[in-house]
This record gives C-alpha cells, sequence and structure tokens, in this order.
C-alpha cells in the first residue's frame, strides 16, 4: 500500500514500454497482441485502483496514502489523493479500459496507438496525484504530446491543423502559469503544494502601469494560472481548439479528451485557485460566472445549428463545463460539490456520447446529421442507448447530469441570481440540440438507400456501453456515492478560503453566501 499511487501512475507506462521493446510486426496477430496487452494493462490499473477507493477515508480531509522522495535538484516526488482527486483518479482508470476496447477497429500503427493512450493514462493520473508543483506541471504538459500524436496521426482530414491548434493554444495558456509557479517558488521558498495552500501570498492592491490591481499579487497569480486552466476547460472565448481537436480526433480519441482531459482545467481551480489564491479567486469571481454564464448560452446556441455530429456534442462540452466554472465559483457548498458532480458525470455522459456517434462512424464513415434518419427501424439497441445518454446530456431527473446541473444552479443562485437565471437557459437550450439532434439522427422513416443494409450494435459495442449506462444511473438515483466522498473535502476547502479572505471581504461572503 506504501506505494500504490505510483503503481497505479506508472503501470500504464510500463506497458507502453514492453510495447515498444518487444513487440514486433505490423501483421493481424502483432496488432491483435497490441490491442490485449494495452486493455489488460488499463483493466489492470482500474481493478489496483479500487484498493484506493476502499482505503480512502472521506472523514480525514488531508491528504492520503501520501508517498515522498527526493527526485531531482532538491524537487520531490510527491503523490497523494484527498477527496477532491480520488475521484479523477477512479474516472481515468475507469474510462481508459473502455477507450481501448473502443478501438479496436484500428488497423493503422496499432502499437504506436496503444503506446500512445497507454502513457497518456500515466500522465492524466500524474495530474490528479501531483503534490508537488514541478512534478504536476510536468504531468500537466506532457500530456499534450501524446494526445497531439493521436489527433495528428490517427485524426481526419484537417488533423494536422487540428493537432498544431490544440497544442498552442493549451501549450501558450500554461506558459504564465510556469511564470507564477516560478513566482510561487521564490516567494515560499517550496514546490510542496500542501504548504503552498497554507502560504499566505501577497494581496495588498498596487499600481502595475498605471493600473491598480486589486488583490495584489493574488489576483495576478490568479490570472496567470487562470490563463492555462480556462484554455484547458475550455471556457469561452479561449474554446475554439475543442471543436476541431474532436472533429478530427479519432473517436476513442474524443473520449478522452471530453471525458478526462477537459476535467483538469476544473481540478486545477479547485486544487490552485481558490486555496493558493483566495483574495484574486474573491475579485474575480464574478468575472468568471459571467463568462461562465456567456459560455452557457453561446455554446448551446452554436449547437443547435451544427451539421456535424461530434461538433455538436463538443460544443455541448463547452456549455457543460460552463456550469462547472459557474459552480466552482460560486463558492458555496452546492456550488462546489455541483461542479465536481457535474464533472464526473460529464465523464461518463460525454465520453458515451462520442462513442454513440463513433458506432455509426464506423459503418458509414461519416458524421453528417443530414446523411442519417431512420436508424430506429434497423438499429433498435443503439437507438435505446442514444435515447438514454441525450437525455441525461439534457439533465433528466433520474441520470447523472440532472444532479450536478441542479447543485450547480442552486450554488449560482446563492451567489448571483442574474448569473443564474441565465444559465437556466441552458438547460432549455441543451433540450433543444439534444433532441432535435436525435430526431434527425435516430427517429423518422428509413428513406436513404444507404442506411437500408446498416446493422445493429455487436455484443462487444453493448458491452462498452454497460459499465457507461450503469454508472450514469447509480449516481443519478444515489448521488451520496461522489458527495459523501467530495463533501468533507469541499467543506475545508470552502472554511480555509473564507479564513484566508481580509474581514472584510470575508463578512460579504458569508452575507453573499
Amino acid at each position: 500500500m506504501n506505494n500504490l499511487l505510483s503503481i497505479i501512475t506508472f503501470l500504464p507506462a510500463v506497458a507502453a514500454l514492453i510495447l515498444a521493446l518487444f513487440l514486433r510486426g505490423d501483421d493481424a496477430a502483432a496488432q491483435r497482441n497490441a490491442k490485449w496487452l494495452a486493455l489488460a494493462a488499463t483493466t489492470a490499473t482500474f481493478l489496483i485502483s479500487l484498493g484506493v477507493l476502499f482505503n480512502f477515508d472521506p472523514s480525514d480531509t488531508g491528504f492520503q496514502m501520501v508517498e515522498e522522495t527526493e527526485w531531482l535538484m532538491g524537487l520531490k516526488y510527491k503523490m497523494g489523493v484527498d477527496g477532491i482527486s480520488v475521484l479523477f483518479v477512479m474516472l481515468t482508470t475507469a474510462l481508459m479500459p473502455i477507450t481501448i476496447a473502443a478501438c479496436w477497429n484500428v488497423t493503422t500503427r496499432v502499437k504506436e496507438y496503444m503506446i500512445a493512450f497507454l502513457l497518456l493514462e500515466t500522465l492524466m493520473l500524474g495530474v490528479f496525484m501531483a503534490l508537488d508543483l514541478v512534478l504536476f506541471y510536468l504531468f500537466f504538459e506532457a500530456g499534450l504530446i501524446p494526445m497531439f500524436l493521436i489527433i495528428g496521426i490517427w485524426g481526419g482530414a484537417n488533423r494536422i491543423y487540428a493537432a498544431f491548434k490544440f497544442f498552442l493554444y493549451t501549450f501558450l495558456g500554461s506558459v504564465l502559469m510556469l511564470v507564477a509557479m516560478v513566482y510561487m517558488f521564490q516567494e515560499a521558498g517550496t514546490t510542496d503544494i500542501p504548504t503552498l495552500m497554507r502560504h499566505s501570498f501577497g494581496s495588498e492592491t498596487f499600481n502595475l502601469l498605471g493600473i491598480q490591481i486589486v488583490g495584489g499579487a493574488q489576483t495576478l497569480l490568479f490570472l496567470a494560472f487562470f490563463a492555462s486552466f480556462a484554455v484547458k476547460m475550455p471556457m469561452w472565448p479561449v474554446h475554439t481548439w475543442l471543436p476541431d481537436a474532436h472533429v478530427q480526433a479519432p473517436t476513442a480519441g474524443s473520449v478522452v479528451l471530453a471525458a478526462i482531459l477537459l476535467k483538469m482545467g476544473g481540478y486545477g481551480f479547485l486544487r490552485f485557485s481558490l486555496p493558493m489564491f483566495p483574495v484574486g479567486s474573491e475579485t474575480l469571481a464574478t468575472f468568471v460566472l459571467w463568462l461562465s454564464a456567456i459560455a452557457i448560452v453561446w455554446a448551446s446556441l452554436v449547437a443547435l445549428v451544427q451539421e456535424d455530429m461530434k461538433k455538436l456534442i463538443a460544443y455541448s462540452s463547452v456549455a457543460h463545463m460552463g456550469y462547472v466554472t459557474a459552480g466552482i465559483f460560486s463558492l458555496n457548498q452546492q456550488g462546489l460539490d455541483g461542479a465536481i458532480f457535474q464533472m464526473i458525470s460529464h465523464g461518463f455522459v460525454s465520453g458515451a456520447l462520442f462513442l454513440c456517434v463513433g458506432v455509426i462512424y464506423d459503418r458509414m464513415h461519416t458524421r453528417e446529421i443530414d446523411a442519417y434518419g431512420g436508424l430506429v427501424n434497423r438499429m433498435p439497441a443503439y437507438a435505446m442507448i442514444f435515447m438514454f445518454f441525450t437525455m441525461a446530456n439534457v439533465g433528466l431527473p433520474g441520470t447523472s447530469g440532472f444532479v450536478g446541473e441542479f447543485l450547480t444552479l442552486v450554488g449560482m443562485f446563492q451567489a448571483n441570481t442574474w448569473v443564474a437565471a441565465i444559465a437556466t437557459t441552458g438547460v432549455i437550450l441543451s433540450a433543444a440540440y439534444a433532441l432535435w439532434l436525435y430526431r434527425r439522427v435516430v427517429m423518422g422513416d428509413l428513406i436513404k438507400e444507404s442506411l437500408k443494409s446498416i446493422t445493429d450494435m455487436t455484443a462487444r459495442e453493448k458491452w462498452i456501453f454497460a459499465p457507461l449506462v450503469a454508472m450514469t444511473l447509480i449516481l443519478g438515483v444515489y448521488p451520496a456515492l461522489v458527495t459523501d466522498i467530495i463533501g468533507p473535502s469541499v467543506e475545508v476547502l470552502l472554511d480555509n478560503y473564507n479564513a484566508a479572505l481580509p474581514a472584510d471581504a470575508a463578512t460579504d461572503v458569508a452575507a453573499a453566501h
């Protein structure tokens, strides 16, 4: 148990190394072996990660299962989980075997494809477990490389453009974060994240180039981290890389991008922005709330006019991440609980929706909505599963999507009623674009000749969706599985946040919430 987190993190990378060193050839047998090894490694990682969940104590709000050792030039290799990060670890390990199983039909450079996903899993897990600033940054940035390759090599016709746009947006956004990290080390004398969470960075107002910086250094540090996390979410208006990346990425790449990679932005706000820069967060909370409300409405309206299924679901993700950022910067228990729940739920639901697109794309090799219609006549099982996740995406009561949206809206209402009112219209708009998509693809008469021979889902495809359906239902009817774990850690985060604010600001926060 002393090294459980490291085992979970690096097991996929070890499997990738085995594939790189020992698997030769590109014939059918080698391709099959590469897929089975990747599936075995990701499944083993998930099974071992259950040990983390079973041994996790939600009542202990500190970091648990901490591993710490000297690493490089005085830096420390330090890993650990708390109530906020442990569920993101479980989300990652649970979705990766499903992702590998979903790309069983890949026939181009299969070994390299599996290596990219295995390395990506290691890097994503490292982000959620790292307790050292430099270690976090290395995991956070290195994750760009395998996803860049997945889009650029196995993507669609415009894959090179989409891959470079994805890389440049996310990398440039992180440059300011790196500068801020250097300043934090100079100021606090450490890169240890738990220690930095207790350090008080300067918050006195000062003038910079004639501009009055309210919140002082904390506001500047907040903005530096915000530049990275906002792009990663992505928030409006720095979201434009996401639709291109989703459209050009292979199905498995879209699943990982939507279900896990986007969550790193929200996790970053929770791990760094609120606990380390409380005054900066309080200063800019209203600004972020309005950006979130704009993202919800604007992305929903844009989704309504899309003709590509993947692009429509990509804009839907932008809207749903708007609920996440609004929940976080509502700065109350319901908002933060809802934001974390929404991220977990969105991981399952959005991943399933991209898999739904992949099912019919594998058969027809087009994502154009107008190419379909009447699929219920030939694919009843597919129609049922697609309908289920469409309803979950809309936020139907009884599904996980409802719980996340409801809690974030409650949190928003306590923080800013106008933002909450505008964001609530996104619920109506999401029903409009999601049901419009379903109506055009699945319902109606089967009149297109090209669709009359299409086959329903195979047994493998049904098994891929089974755990996603189960988790969406279970979390919808019993959300305490998530809220009981995250609740105590969120409560302590908010207590520390309010305690770190100046007395007058803390009074205003208490009155507002």
